[in-house]
């Protein structure tokens, strides 16, 4: 609902309205305004009250005045307002005017000065600011003693200078510091965003080349066969293409699970993902497609993490379908190894060994399977076989899950993704 009659709009709370009060009352502007007028009236006007009928008045609300007045632009010019509000402390020392109660009419206006100037300005500006200050409110001690014997004079602006410059170079080191800081945070944001987006992509190109290229090739496989009995054996030419048919649609509810990925990061946890429950279906999926390929699983089965399960699953199929691609014939057999610290999974063929690699030509399997184990904090070989043909052999390290809770469905407490 859109509010158009500025009368009708609802008023701000009131605590909402005092704050902001607050906030108005404490612009900078409004905070120079009153430190030199806070200054003024603390030690110049009680020097004024005071004054005798032989005092002059208007001449120490004059200095008073002078050395305030340059507080309201400390912030646009700070180095410049150190050296006026010294000037205007040498004259009246010179001149023999107390428009203070205290010795070497001492206030805070030289200090507010040297300490804006510290933290505002370069640090050879506001240092060379702070040391002629310093220097001359001490070099003009002995001509005031003399001209007026009669009025105390010490060092005080020296010391107030000094230390006002520290701690305002301290102040202006640790804001930078802060800056500094954020500023790393905020480029470590950047780069950990540009990093979860190339993860993230590298994750979804991992995907869809096992997912393509696994059902592609036995889809090829499958058609080719069928092209070959086509005429003689009609009945098993259509066999052949019932399983074309089957791998198709599996592949593509792979992909629509993965675009929805892309499309909904947040669902990912509720998209099934295939685990190693489903590697009897890929072994007999791909057993009908014409591949001589035996599955063996030792050790005790038990359920691992889905990014422990989906690698493996991932890994089986592509070593399998690269088994397919390259040693047309050969007889596969994948083993799985349930062990206590870690699972093992291992593709071998008694095939040609001449497997694809990276590079210009090859493929891109075995750096995805080997990325697959290395996320893990895995490994995985992949070279001739001892008794020739080929052989994948992955180790992925696992680690116990914690007791499920009722009613709560297992992917939900794993708390890991692929």
């Amino acid at each position: 609902m859109v509010i158009t009659d500025e009368a009708a709009a609802p008023s701000p709370p009131l605590l909402a309205r005092l704050w902001e009060r607050i906030a108005d009352l404490g612009s900078p502007a409004r905070i120079e305004w009153a430190t030199a007028a806070g200054c003024f009236a603390a030690f110049t006007v009680p020097v004024l009250l005071g004054a005798g009928p032989g005092g002059q008045p208007g001449t120490q609300a004059a200095f008073g005045a002078m050395a305030a007045a340059p507080l309201i632009v400390r912030r646009r010019w700070p180095a410049a307002v150190v050296l006026v509000v010294a000037a205007v402390y040498v004259a009246a020392a010179l001149a023999g005017v107390a428009f203070t109660p205290f010795i070497s009419n001492a206030g805070p206006n030289l200090a507010l000065a040297v300490f804006a100037s510290a933290v505002l300005s370069r640090r050879r500006w506001s240092l060379t600011a702070t040391l002629v200050a310093a220097a001359a409110t001490w070099a003009v001690l002995p001509l005031a003693i003399h001209l007026h014997p009669h009025q105390d004079q010490d060092a005080v602006q020296l010391f107030a200078a000094i230390g006002a410059w520290l701690l305002g170079d301290t102040v202006r080191a640790l804001r930078g510091y802060r800056q500094h800081v954020q500023l790393l945070q905020r480029r470590r944001a950047v780069e950990e965003i540009q990093l979860a987006r190339a993860e993230e992509r590298l994750r979804l190109s991992r995907e869809v080349h096992d997912v393509v290229s696994h059902s592609l090739s036995s889809i090829a496989v499958q058609a080719g066969a069928a092209r070959l009995v086509f005429a003689d054996q009609p009945g098993q030419a259509g066999a052949t293409l019932s399983a074309i048919e089957t791998a198709s649609r599996s592949a593509l509810g792979e992909l629509r699970q993965l675009l929805r990925q892309i499309r909904d990061p947040q669902d990912v946890g509720e998209i099934a993902m295939p685990g190693l429950s489903d590697v009897p279906t890929l072994v007999d999926r791909l057993s009908k497609a014409g591949l001589d390929v035996s599955y063996h699983s030792t050790g005790q089965p038990r359920p691992y993490g889905v990014a422990v399960e989906l690698s493996a699953y991932r890994i089986a199929q592509e070593a399998l379908t690269n088994v397919t691609k390259h040693a047309s014939g050969a007889r596969a057999r994948l083993d799985i190894d349930n062990g206590a610290d870690e699972l093992t999974i291992r593709v071998t063929d008694n095939g040609s060994a001449n497997l694809a690699g990276p590079g210009p030509g090859g493929g891109l399997g075995i750096p995805g399977m080997k990325e697959r184990a290395e996320l893990l904090g895995g490994t995985l070989t992949a070279g001739p076989g001892q008794n020739g043909g080929f052989s994948v052999s992955a180790r992925l390290p696992v680690r116990p899950l914690p007791e499920q809770i009722p009613g709560q469905p297992l992917h939900e407490q794993r708390g890991d993704s692929a």
